[in-house]
């Protein structure tokens, strides 16, 4: 198998997992009543910020930009998750079975986390060393939701290929 189908497999398995981190942290929205973060939208300002560049339009048309953009950051780091996921998976031997789904699924997970929230912490727009339990509940149950829905579709594409 090609290093170049593996990471397609990935990308295929980082689109679903970033869709279910998605759905559960639109859910918890709806549950809860809480407001959307502010990160992404932060985030893309502040690398544009630093990259000397700025963000075309007037003040609506600029936040709507900026709006449109933060999720799109989010949907990349799903992807590039989901491709290094599916080429690891590749080079690396999981154990078998649901021992095996588990690992890739736990390794799945907490890249996405920290592929999410190092970032942020680096460009000094959150610092997870002040959040609340309920702040990091809210941010590893989605990426748990992401790590199992990415090692679902990784796995299964791997056994039907078999």
């Amino acid at each position: 198998m090609t290093v170049r189908t593996r990471a397609l497999e990935g990308l295929a398995a980082g689109a679903v997992g970033t869709t279910a981190l998605n759905a559960v942290t639109y859910l918890d929205m709806a549950v809860r009543g809480r407001a959307a973060s502010e990160a992404p939208k932060e985030a893309v300002e502040t690398l544009a910020d630093r990259a000397g560049v700025s963000v075309p339009g007037d003040h609506d048309e600029r936040d709507n930009r900026i709006a449109g953009l933060g999720p799109l950051l989010g949907l990349g780091t799903g992807l590039a998750v989901g491709l290094g996921i599916g080429v690891l998976t590749a080079a690396v031997k999981a154990p078998a079975g649901r021992a095996g789904a588990c690992v890739v699924a736990l390794g799945a997970a907490a890249a996405a986390l920290a592929a999410s929230d190092a970032p942020m912490a680096a460009l000094g727009i959150s610092d997870p060393r002040e959040w609340e339990p309920a702040d990091w509940a809210a941010d590893i149950v989605p990426h748990l939701a992401y790590g199992a829905a990415t090692a679902a579709v990784l796995l299964t594409l791997r056994r039907a290929r078999r």
